[in-house]
């Protein structure tokens, strides 16, 4: 038998294949922010036309993106009538936020075992960093970097897996600003990190628990007051 000739070269469907999941991703973050922001309240339907026309895409990946939406919990869809905005519960909020609690309490306790002493000294770096920041913005980077750095510390693939998918329904930019708040934040950060630091996986994984569970009650009251449940 001879040897078969090469086919022709194709274009390498990869890159649109990776076109097409960004394109996805980012209607999906734009449906989050307007749904989190208050413009699109609970059983607003979302009109595709014009967010594809805004964000100069197809149809294709925005209805891509409800349905992944749809699969977290935010968008419902209907048969024959379309895609709305599900009518989201305060207690919908608060359990993704134990849930991303819980996985990361977890993921906290592992940590304190297996992060170096020099993944400790970054981790305390970010919190004092996070202390003296005057930029929401950079506020918000920092406690990805910081939270990040002690998912990464469990060592585990499959826990920050879940701890990516639940921390990606949460909208960039929904960040409580309110003093008190970002100051019981810093405090939190600052004890996890002395858990963390002493080696104490019981602790790590309460003050962890706790963090965000308080989180979750800080987000309700942030979406009360932007009018969601109006």
């Amino acid at each position: 038998m001879t040897r078969a000739e090469p086919h022709p070269a194709t274009p390498d469907s990869s890159s649109a294949v990776s076109s097409s999941s960004v394109l996805k991703q980012t209607a999906a973050k734009e449906i989050r922010r307007r749904v989190f922001s208050g413009e699109m309240k609970p059983g607003t339907k979302v009109d595709q036309d014009a967010l594809a026309d805004r964000l100069g895409m197809s149809k294709l990946p925005v209805r891509e993106a409800l349905i992944s939406l749809a699969g977290e919990g935010i968008i419902e869809t209907i048969p024959r009538r379309g895609a709305f905005v599900a009518d989201l519960a305060r207690e919908d909020i608060r359990d993704h936020y134990w849930m991303l609690g819980v996985i990361s309490g977890l993921a906290a306790e592992r940590a304190s075992m297996n992060l170096s002493d020099d993944e400790l000294a970054e981790l305390s770096a970010l919190a004092t960093r996070m202390e003296s920041a005057d930029d929401l913005l950079a506020l918000e980077r920092l406690n990805f970097g910081f939270h990040r750095l002690i998912n990464l510390g469990a060592r585990s693939r499959r826990l920050v897996a879940e701890l990516k998918l639940l921390s990606g329904a949460i909208p960039d930019g929904f960040f409580d600003s309110h003093p008190e708040s970002v100051a019981s934040s810093l405090r939190d950060h600052r004890e996890i990190v002395d858990a963390l630091a002493s080696r104490s996986p019981g602790m790590a994984r309460t003050l962890t628990e706790g963090h965000f569970l308080r989180g979750g009650h800080r987000a309700v009251a942030l979406l009360e007051e932007r009018g969601f449940w109006a």
